[in-house]
């Protein structure tokens, strides 16, 4: 004997509220930005800092420049912030390259105790490559960002030719 089932209205609204919370709660717990703690090393620092600039408007506009502020360091958004003043100086000829590139190499060129420099390249969306000096340090002050890595440092960026 087969069993029908009977699917109510609420029954089915029920089920739609249900998908729809779990929908909104995957997109916001994506949204939340990885705050630098001391177990992260400079070279995931770096990486975390390029993926999201990679990906700046997903899931939420611009929140690659806002992961990439968390991780730079407070003498750092002390020149360069606040925030907004962040995103504007990013989003300049001189670092617009950063933002949504193809593809990006990471290569540790110098280490010391305190500061690790790197060497990236990227590939724009143009097909542009551009050379970067990229310098973290771990902060030792005291506070909840002592013992962490954090972005000191990326220069102008060095125009390297574009791709074939």
């Amino acid at each position: 004997m087969k069993k029908i089932i009977k699917f109510s209205i609420y029954g089915v609204l029920y089920l739609v509220i249900i998908f729809f919370l779990a929908i909104m709660f995957i997109v916001t717990a994506k949204a939340e930005l990885i705050k630098p703690n001391n177990i992260i090393e400079p070279y995931q620092v770096v990486k975390i800092q390029l993926r999201s600039l990679k990906q700046n408007d997903s899931p939420a506009k611009d929140i690659g420049i806002e992961q990439t502020w968390k991780f730079s360091h407070p003498d750092n958004q002390k020149n360069t912030g606040p925030l907004e003043k962040f995103k504007l100086m990013i989003k300049g000829k001189s670092y617009e390259m950063l933002l949504n590139h193809l593809d990006h190499k990471v290569v540790e060129i110098e280490s010391a105790d305190l500061s690790v420099l790197f060497e990236v390249t990227v590939l724009d969306q143009n097909k542009a490559y551009f050379k970067f000096n990229w310098q973290v340090e771990k902060y030792t002050k005291e506070g909840p960002l002592n013992g962490c890595w954090l972005t000191t440092i990326v220069s102008t960026p060095m125009p390297l030719g574009l791709s074939i």
